[in-house]
Parts: C-alpha cells; sequence; structure tokens
C-alpha cells in the first residue's frame, strides 16, 4: 500500500490537488492510504518551501503547483 501525503495549509490549490489525487488514485485501482497534511511543522520537515505539494511513500514527487492529471498518474506509479 501507499502512502500518498498531500501537504499545504488549507489553500484552493492544496484541496484541489487533494481531489485530484483521490480521483486518479481511484481511477489507476491504486490500493493507497491519502492523507491532508495541514501542520505546519510537518510540511516543513519534508524541506519544501512552496504549497501544495506530494509525497509518495515518504519523496517529495513535486510542490508549488497542480500537476496535470497525466503528470500525476506517472508521480502515483
Amino acid at each position: 500500500m501507499k502512502i500518498v501525503k498531500v501537504l499545504g495549509p488549507g489553500c484552493p490549490k492544496c484541496n484541489d490537488l487533494y481531489r485530484l489525487t483521490e480521483m486518479v488514485a481511484g481511477q489507476m485501482g491504486l490500493d493507497c492510504q491519502i492523507e491532508k497534511i495541514t501542520d505546519m511543522r510537518e510540511i516543513t520537515s519534508y524541506g519544501i518551501l512552496m504549497t501544495p505539494a506530494l509525497v509518495v511513500d515518504g519523496e517529495v514527487k513535486m510542490s508549488g503547483k497542480v500537476p496535470s492529471p497525466d503528470d500525476l498518474k506517472e508521480m502515483l506509479t
């Protein structure tokens, strides 16, 4: 099971990334747990400077934007 974390304080782009991640993971049939992380201490522990950010199995895949569905699929595989 993959652990996917969407990091962000709750801004519209952060919420968009969370919804998009749920949708894409569902379409792919992935066995994953998706978490929304809003705690700034935890967010900064990943070393990111901009939100939203996506972390898959402990590895930061991207930050500062909402990726396209196709790019997100690549990040989740």
